[in-house]
């Protein structure tokens, strides 16, 4: 199957409102929300506030960078999100660092989003080719990563401190599908179809292939379900005695492949 394309204009879209909808959350934050434990180990609110400035920053980061040589395999979607994992260590090192002498984590998404700000039209480039850390990477590919990181951490911010943050349409969808292919690439096969609807159905999981009717092995789940599990915010056993994940075959037990984002 073709690599998922996404529309340029879309991901720009998606982006501008899912960093004004971020940044709008953090301001509302009270100072004892800032304090409140996460979902990540060893990080409050206020870690997490430096960390998606960050992850903000990087898009005019890696813009500064001379661009990447064209040769060698392109990093590729996929290939990022299965590869996050080797980098843990290092962002959580540098996100303590950076929260250790920042006071003010909304204020830091505010610089953040002050920098992306003149360089987003750069940002959704598919013909700039940028030196990331697994390899050369599309600029543009790159920028459908952050949406995923946003995405991921709005729903964490949310969770941690009981506020609203809005999910943009348009970028929980690209998080979704990217999550799901990257499934599919872990797992490839035909004998499981994985359902995240209305954004995604994949095939997954070495076995025989389903060609007509209803599938033997269903996985269903709504998006942030999906989101949770792809990036082990929840557990396949937790998120299955909910409403929110079905799953009927003797195939579709995904709980050895999941999380597939580190």
């Amino acid at each position: 199957m073709a690599p998922r394309t996404y529309d340029p204009a879309r991901t720009r879209k998606a982006l501008v409102a899912q960093v004004e909808a971020v940044a709008e959350a953090a301001h509302r934050l009270s100072p004892e929300q800032r304090a409140l434990p996460t979902a990540l180990p060893g990080w409050d609110v206020h870690h997490l506030l430096v960390h998606i400035a960050l992850q903000i920053d990087a898009v005019p980061r890696f813009l500064a960078r001379p661009e990447a040589p064209a040769t060698g395999p392109e990093v590729s979607l996929t290939a990022w999100a299965l590869g996050t994992r080797t980098l843990a260590d290092q962002l959580d090192a540098q996100t303590r660092e950076d929260a250790a002498t920042c006071e003010d984590g909304a204020a830091r998404i505010d610089a953040a989003v002050a920098d992306l700000e003149p360089v987003i039209e750069e940002a959704v480039r598919e013909d700039l080719l940028i030196p990331h850390h697994f390899g050369a990477m599309r600029m543009h590919d790159f920028t459908v990563t952050r949406l995923v990181e946003l995405v991921v951490h709005s729903d964490d911010l949310a969770r941690a401190t009981g506020a609203r943050v809005h999910l943009d349409r348009l970028a929980l969808a690209a998080t979704v599908r990217l999550l799901a292919d990257t499934l599919a690439a872990k797992a490839p096969g035909g004998s499981v179809e994985v359902r995240i609807p209305p954004f995604a159905v994949v095939q997954a999981v070495e076995g025989p292939r389903h060609t007509r009717g209803t599938p033997p092995n269903v996985v269903e789940a709504d998006p942030l379900t999906w989101l949770r599990l792809a990036t082990g915010r929840t557990t396949w056993d937790e998120a299955l005695g909910t409403a929110h994940l079905s799953a009927s075959g003797e195939r579709a037990d995904l709980s050895s492949l999941l999380p597939v984002l580190g």
